[in-house]
């Protein structure tokens, strides 16, 4: 007992012998692009500018309101008028939005993480998504993968300060891969943003604090926090520019962190596995990064994108790394395969054709923009859209432009559909276009009324049968268009289905996939036929965009917490279901109905076989 007691003295001897007082600022949620956020943020650096005893300021995400170029560049002038260092992370408007697919922030500010040591503490952070498309917060792979190599280099005594722009609750899917990291170590606290308040926590022993958001809300200013950081606390008080200092309203002691291990904390479940044993994964491997796109496949090869910008291919049969192609930019872009070419687009402005056996470039064309948006092949073109607001037909041997239709308000994101000489995709603008095939030729073009852009069709995958185009948009509507004009023949919203539809094989169902728990079934039909039945999986509270693909007599899906499911939709019953990791499960591509290729966000691209 006197051993142990001498020990924790030492300890707390020890820390304090390096830990030195000072002050930095803790500024969040700027949301430049919103009706007062340029003019709040301007305000909150003129008044930093006034404190000298401020040493530097950490911007902890959402830093701008849709993550565009032209936010992201004013969000950086304004904040560069700092006269101390900042630190900047994102956060899930800098990303789930984002035009570039994150490539422009770091472009802009260096990167999307960072680590510094300062008067004795060492300072974490690292980004949160999702990125492109609707998810929950999720710290991305190649972050934990830097975050091991910078605790690596830490010792066990250095004091830690963690950074991130959500709490690290369940609110990220994979909160645990930051708290079991760090409570290895001599964690002191940590802060985020997200919730626009000022908050106290205690995520599973890590004393944590929320900021408010520099946001005036419902106020006549804005404001900020100023973390002071004395031998043995840290105080959190609001400053609102111009105006004194308010008294603190959080305080935290500061001394040698001890893991408590006595509580079992909240971890996924992963027991659905043993349930539904009959379904293996023949192979899985993990990326060290996220993979945000569905994998292409040849009778040889696995193919992915990640968002480093890096293009892998892998045995189908084993998992094996074949080989791998770098792009410069983040890749979004599920790619295809035609005509011994696997063709993609990047967050680096290009469109890319590359051999399938080798990897080796083809032809790649240049964009003025992150190319974020899936490629489709209609007999010798390819047809893609990007965020420099134009759509494009390749010739699919030599990427020569055949055509470009260059009126698409917001950025392009997702897969496009070819129906009756028609090419239909949607945008982050708010409307559903439809172009002429051969020319390029508007047709016509499709919104849903409102004038929210976070209500856009971007992230769905139109299909359509019988002359009618259906989607579902984030308004939480399932919508048929008439595909000759454009014109809604009907709109359903009692199941509340996001994003996710697929269409039977015979034609005549169309699936969505709810916000909670259930699968409903529409009759494809020129007036609304209103649900013809519901199937509940129990699969949660849902809401990321993975179509529903049936083949064989079975549909296919995967969930935000990582889980492959697949019904039979004439008996109206449950298969089976598998869980590979708790990220979201992107669109799966369906070998046949026992062979399955998976990709998560986390990374994971996984051969998924069944014995039923």
């Amino acid at each position: 007992m006197k051993k142990l007691i001498l020990a924790v003295v030492i300890s707390f001897i020890a820390f304090h012998s390096f830990a030195q007082n000072f002050k930095y600022a803790f500024v969040t949620d700027t949301h430049v692009g919103t009706a007062t956020g340029e003019e709040d943020l301007r305000r909150t650096v003129a008044d930093i500018n006034l404190q000298n005893d401020i040493d530097f300021i950490l911007v902890t995400g959402d830093v701008t309101e849709m993550g565009t170029n032209d936010e992201l560049k004013l969000a950086k002038e304004i904040l560069s008028g700092l006269k101390k260092p900042f630190y900047v992370i994102p956060g899930n408007h800098d990303t789930g939005w984002s035009e570039s697919g994150g490539v422009t922030f770091i472009k802009e500010f260096g990167s999307d993480k960072f680590t510094f040591d300062h008067n004795g503490y060492r300072f974490i952070a690292c980004a949160s998504g999702p990125y492109v498309r609707m998810s929950d917060g999720h710290i991305p792979r190649d972050a934990t993968v830097w975050l091991d190599e910078i605790l690596k280099k830490t010792s066990a005594k250095m004091p830690i300060v963690f950074i991130n722009h959500y709490p690290m609750d369940n609110s990220l899917d994979n909160w645990y891969e930051a708290t079991d990291r760090l409570k290895k170590y001599n964690i002191q606290y940590a802060i985020c943003g997200h919730g626009h308040q000022n908050k106290a926590y205690n995520f599973e022993g890590i004393e944590s604090t929320m900021g408010r958001s520099n946001l005036r809300a419902k106020d006549s200013i804005g404001g900020y926090n100023i973390v002071n950081m004395t031998k043995d606390t840290v105080y959190f008080a609001t400053k609102k520019p111009t105006e004194p200092l308010l008294p603190a309203w959080r305080k935290i002691a500061l001394k040698p962190f001890v893991h408590q291990t006595l509580k079992a904390y909240e971890r996924p479940d992963y027991t659905v596995n043993q349930k539904y044993n009959t379904v293996k994964e023949a192979w899985t491997y993990h990326s060290n990064a996220n993979v945000v796109n569905t994998p292409t496949y040849t009778d040889k090869l696995a193919i992915f994108g990640n968002s480093l910008g890096l293009v892998e291919a892998l045995d189908i049969k084993t998992g094996k790394k074949a080989w791998t192609f770098n792009t410069k930019g983040a890749i979004y872009s599920s790619p295809v395969v035609a005509n011994q070419l696997v063709i993609l687009g990047s967050g680096d402005g290009n469109i890319y054709a590359l051999n399938t056996a080798t990897g080796k470039v083809v032809w790649k064309v240049a964009t003025a923009n992150a190319v974020l948006g899936s490629p489709i092949i209609d007999g010798n073109q390819v047809l893609i859209g990007a965020s420099d607001h134009t759509f494009r037909s390749l010739d699919i041997k030599t990427g020569k432009t055949n055509w470009k239709f260059e009126e698409v308000e917001g950025t392009i994101v997702g897969k496009p559909l070819i129906y009756q000489g028609k090419v239909i995709f949607g945008s982050w603008g708010r409307h559903l276009y439809a172009l002429d095939v051969k020319s390029g030729a508007l047709i016509w073009k499709w919104n849903n009324g409102s004038a929210n852009r976070m209500f856009s069709p971007a992230m769905v995958t139109p299909v359509a049968t019988n002359g009618i185009v259906y989607i579902a948009a984030p308004d939480r509507y399932l919508t048929a268009i008439d595909a000759k004009n454009g014109q809604t023949l009907w709109r359903n919203k009692e199941a509340t289905v996001r994003e996710s539809i697929g269409l039977s094989a015979d034609s005549s169902t169309i699936y969505g996939k709810t916000m909670q728990d259930e699968v409903v079934a529409y009759k494809t039909q020129a007036t609304d036929p209103g649900i013809a039945w519901k199937l509940n999986l129990g699969f949660g509270y849902e809401h990321v965009p993975s179509m529903l693909i049936e083949k064989e007599g079975k549909v296919f899906f995967g969930t935000k917490n990582g889980v492959v499911y697949a019904f039979d939709p004439k008996k109206q019953q449950g298969l089976w279901a598998h869980k590979i990791d708790n990220s979201m499960i992107n669109t799966v591509n369906v070998i046949n109905s026992k062979n399955i290729l998976v990709s998560t966000m986390d990374g994971k691209v996984t051969l998924l076989q069944s014995k039923e």
